[in-house]
């Protein structure tokens, strides 16, 4: 065995001492992004993408600069959301992003395909080798908050984005059923697994608002998301409500005109947590 240098990049033997190789990725070199914020869940259908989405339209009303790298490949719904319908450029070094009306950066498979209702048939690893190209191979030239979309589940892709991309924190997105416990402590166990820090939890389609006496109705249930984030020692960082009208802005295309309020306090906790 030859003398140690403890340069273990450039040294092929196993010792005590050798620390595990990072497989955190580099952005493209004409990148700049501060704050990288992962938006999962455990299961599909809870709102992840819209949690996502209105986080970035909420941050970028308070003058940052925000962006959007939509991971979950086989269910993209990102540029739909804000109408987006040009595709993504690109050339032999680069691709570039679509932006918004607002000045929202998006990079989503949908932007790449020659019809928004081709399907994505593609095997784990290029559907998780697409997802780390958009944080390698496009141009996010100066983001301050970067919300990324992820797939629901612990999966290829999840994994991929976990160790790829340097998540600074994450918010886990569930929905009010008591099944709730058991899918959030798996996502909870992942990003433990992988040392990325946990903002909170965020409850989507938590109740509805009845229109002629202000009512709350509770569609789904009782809520358990205050006994869910104390079992896992997490805080409820807002309990969003069944809103038509951001589901009417949503489905055409114009989320960022939304006046709801509801998701301020998301907005709230991710500049305290990145301070």
């Amino acid at each position: 065995m030859s003398e140690c240098t403890h340069d273990c990049s450039s040294c092929g033997e196993s010792c005590s001492e050798r620390k595990p190789e990072s497989l955190i990725a580099k952005p493209h070199e004409l990148s700049h992004i501060k704050k990288v914020i992962g938006i999962v869940s455990g299961k599909g259908g809870v709102g992840k993408s819209l949690v996502t989405c209105l986080s970035a339209v909420l941050m970028n009303r308070r003058g940052y600069k925000t962006a959007i790298l939509d991971a979950d490949i086989t269910g993209p719904s990102v540029p739909k959301a804000f109408g987006l319908t040009e595709k993504a450029q690109g050339n032999e070094e680069a691709i570039y992003p679509v932006v918004t009306k607002k000045g929202i950066k998006v990079m989503s498979v949908n932007l790449l395909l020659p019809d928004d209702t081709d399907p994505v048939i593609w095997r784990g690893p290029i559907i998780a080798g697409t997802a780390k190209q958009f944080w390698t191979d496009v141009v996010w030239d100066d983001v301050d908050y970067m919300f990324v979309d992820m797939p629901p589940g612990t999966g290829d892709v999840p994994l991929t984005v976990f160790q790829s991309i340097p998540l600074d924190g994450i918010i886990v997105v569930t929905s009010p059923q008591e099944l709730v416990s058991l899918i959030v402590g798996k996502a909870v166990k992942m990003a433990n697994m992988m040392d990325v820090p946990i903002i909170g939890l965020v409850e989507n389609m938590s109740y509805a608002v009845c229109p002629d006496c202000g009512k709350h109705i509770n569609v789904f249930g009782e809520s358990h998301i205050d006994e869910t984030a104390d079992k896992f020692n997490l805080k409820v960082l807002a309990k969003l409500p069944i809103d038509p009208e951001v589901a009417k802005l949503v489905d055409s295309g114009m989320l960022e005109l939304t006046e709801t309020t509801a998701g301020d306090s998301i907005a709230d906790a991710v500049e305290e947590f990145c301070k």
